[in-house]
């Protein structure tokens, strides 16, 4: 089911909040590095403000050069492209997709990205990232095409492309997630399992203001929880100290040698110059304006101490 191209962001926004959507699906797959299935649900569930970011570099000349990204690949392919705009699944309406363009005269569609020269190593030979993966199965979940390309501008200087195809075992896993998620986690409000990204540590603190003095009693699940905390960490000083121990014994070997080789793998040991440090107070004591100048003060956060 096709619905008419949306050129205006904020009817786009809200139209994408009307269900799921290709780059939901890294997220929910918990393969979206910058945004975790809770910070989503959060999202979704209108608990939380999705992160405006139309002011971004990176997004307006994603923006900008999705057209040149796809003509560039009509170019070195020979097929010709169409505009599509945004899709739904007749059969479950929250499947939405946000089509780039559709291959005219063949069953795909070809989604267009840019990225910058960092990212370099994620699109060799047949990689591209997680993320990007599980949107293409999700377009094909949505549409029902067979293969889906997706073509990225790299470091504004280096073009590539690839043929994703239908891989019917991750669109059952992902169809089983998503509808979970969709109809459980977002419509009952059923709040998903809490995973230890960054993502979700940084919505939960955003998500509670941490106002209230008096204690609570925590439920009795707490206390399983306190102890595997304390066994991780535990584990985490377990493992510090067995890094430094072979770390230990490899400088013994190297003695007063500073580069050392085993086969072809290289290591040294190097003198490397002191941090240079600031003694604060001596600094507000003594020069309390130039103190002033050159301090700032970090965002408040919580820190948990159990």
């Amino acid at each position: 089911m096709m619905v008419e191209q949306m050129k205006d962001r904020d009817v786009w926004r809200q139209t994408r909040n009307l269900g799921i959507g290709g780059s939901d699906a890294g997220a929910i797959m918990g393969m979206n590095p910058w945004k975790s299935k809770y910070q989503l649900w959060l999202e979704k569930t209108g608990q939380a403000e999705p992160e405006d970011i139309s002011g971004k570099e990176s997004v307006y000349w994603g923006t900008v050069l999705e057209a040149p990204v796809a003509d560039r690949f009509a170019e070195l392919t020979g097929k010709k492209i169409r505009r599509a705009g945004m899709m739904q699944n007749i059969k479950d309406p929250w499947m939405l997709a946000n089509v780039d363009r559709l291959i005219v005269g063949e069953k795909a569609g070809l989604e267009c990205k840019c990225t910058n020269a960092f990212s370099v190593k994620d699109w060799k030979e047949d990689n591209l990232p997680d993320s990007y993966y599980w949107q293409c199965q999700h377009y094909m979940m949505t549409t029902g095409l067979p293969v889906w390309y997706i073509a990225v501008l790299i470091g504004g200087n280096s073009f590539d492309y690839k043929a994703v195809p239908r891989h019917d075992d991750d669109i059952k896993a992902l169809y089983e997630a998503e509808a979970e998620f969709w109809l459980k986690n977002v419509k009952e409000g059923v709040m998903p399992d809490i995973d230890g990204s960054e993502s979700t540590a940084k919505a939960i603190e955003k998500q509670f203001a941490g106002n209230k003095s008096d204690p609570i009693e925590l439920p009795s699940e707490a206390a399983d929880i306190l102890q595997l905390l304390h066994n991780f960490k535990q584990q985490e000083k377990d493992v510090k100290a067995a890094i430094q121990e072979q770390e230990n014994k490899l400088c013994a070997m190297m003695g007063d040698y500073e580069i050392g080789f085993i086969g072809d793998q290289k290591i040294t040991w190097k003198w490397q110059d002191g941090r240079i440090t600031v003694d604060s107070k001596k600094l507000k004591k003594d020069f309390p304006e130039i103190y002033a100048q050159v301090t700032k003060q970090g965002k408040p956060s919580r820190r948990l101490r159990a």
